[in-house]
């Protein structure tokens, strides 16, 4: 599949990241996780119906990469003005209700996903060591887990843990789009 979106290129530099609330109550930024191989970010949204299917699948690929370096985080960008289902307080139940094992941050004013080009949830982030950008785009090629041919984010972060590129930088993402 040719990628088309826009973003932050493959190889730049994370941007410096706001400090956010996470479901934990504490404020984080992501320079706090620098000791992990590969930092992975993706940004998904409460209300929508694509993140919960990927829920189960997001879990998993913490439970099998946290343990060899990988380090996962959620942000949620959504205006909870203009979406209720996003506000910190619904972040936290969804949180506590899913199990999420990885950070969940409020991207309050929505900069970091504008500094890393986010167009929707969800969508992820591959940065490796140096935090440079390897893999931007969707998690893998179908909502259905039956369905899915290509495993885009999984091949991304297994690749950097063993030293090596991604076999893909940059795919679409598709689900729904973040709520400035």
């Amino acid at each position: 599949m040719a990628e088309t979106s826009t973003g932050l290129e493959i190889g730049a530099p994370a941007p410096v990241s706001p400090q956010m609330l996470g479901v934990d109550g504490r404020t984080h930024t992501l320079e706090e996780f620098g000791d992990a191989k590969a930092l992975v970010v993706v940004f998904i949204g409460n209300g929508c119906p694509t993140v919960r299917a990927y829920g189960d699948r997001l879990k998993d690929l913490y439970e099998r990469y946290s343990e060899i370096g990988a380090q996962f985080v959620a942000v949620n960008s959504n205006n909870p003005h203009l979406s209720p289902f996003d506000t910190h307080g619904e972040m936290v139940a969804r949180a506590s209700e899913e199990g999420l094992p990885f950070p969940y941050l409020k991207d309050e004013d929505g900069s970091l996903a504008r500094a890393f080009g986010a167009v929707s949830t969800p969508h992820a982030f591959v940065f490796d060591r140096d935090r440079r950008l390897r893999y931007r785009g969707r998690i893998d090629d179908a909502r259905i887990p039956e369905s899915v041919t290509k495993r885009d984010l999984e091949e991304a972060v297994g690749a950097l843990l063993e030293g090596r590129r991604p076999p893909v930088e940059a795919t679409d993402p598709f689900g729904c789009s973040i709520i400035w």
